[in-house]
């Protein structure tokens, strides 16, 4: 009896040793792992909001693999060609969702939409490219919501067919670069009021749109939301 419960506390501290050498084996691995280095893309000099990057503005900078953050982009294939939504720092490896392509325009589900005039009622004269706007429909029947979410603008045209904005204080630039008072005198000090709005729109709601408006039995109500400033949003899709 005795010779069989020595036998079993043998096995298990066996056992407990082989696991404990096991556990050192992995804390060594990742201790090597973590020692390993990456090349990562990162900017020579300092890129402003809403610069479109080229080649000549990237380098590759070797890091410690566990200092590298995920989602940091690695090939500059993968950052030339993009815009930057934020300001980006020399030599700060580049995340991302700092960077993105064409940022006005449609998703892949969505079209760019021009929205006739003798559609809309009013439309507030601060609305620029890249907000977010809400859309009711007004009737006979009262004002109602008629899209349930939030529609990014593309572009916003004058009578003379260019893009409402002040060109001394841009009000993208100043969205990208999170400046909210560039934005606001932008919007005051504009260059044109209101004559055509872009939307970028799935095919379900332009037919929504077009259902209720081609009756000439609503218009549409333009509401703009005070979070494309508060929140410095860059007109996502």
């Amino acid at each position: 009896m005795s010779r069989g419960r020595n036998l079993i506390i043998s096995l298990a501290a066996a056992l407990l040793s082989l696991l404990l050498v096991y556990g050192v084996y992995l804390l060594l691995i990742r201790q090597v792992e973590l020692q390993e280095t990456v090349q990562v893309v990162v900017p020579k000099d300092f890129i402003p909001a809403g610069t479109l990057i080229s080649s000549d503005m990237l380098e590759y900078k070797t890091l410690v693999h566990g200092a590298v953050h995920n989602g940091t982009l690695r090939s500059m294939e993968e950052v030339v060609g993009m815009e930057s939504l934020i300001p980006l720092g020399t030599s700060e490896p580049i995340l991302g969702w700092k960077v993105d392509r064409f940022n006005l325009l449609p998703g892949p589900d969505q079209a760019t939409f021009p929205i006739p005039k003798e559609y809309v009622l009013s439309i507030p004269g601060g609305i620029r490219a890249g907000d977010k706007i809400v859309v009711y429909a007004s009737g006979k029947l009262g004002t109602v919501r008629l899209l349930p979410r939030e529609i990014a603008v593309a572009s916003v045209k004058s009578s003379a067919n260019t893009e409402v904005d002040n060109p001394d204080q841009s009000n993208l630039l100043g969205k990208l670069n999170n400046d909210r008072e560039k934005m606001y005198a932008s919007r005051r000090d504009a260059n044109g009021a209101v004559e055509q709005l872009n939307l970028n729109l799935t095919e379900e709601e332009w037919q929504v749109i077009d259902q209720a408006c081609s009756s000439k039995l609503n218009r549409l109500v333009i509401a703009f939301r005070a979070s494309s400033i508060l929140q410095g949003e860059a007109g996502s899709q």
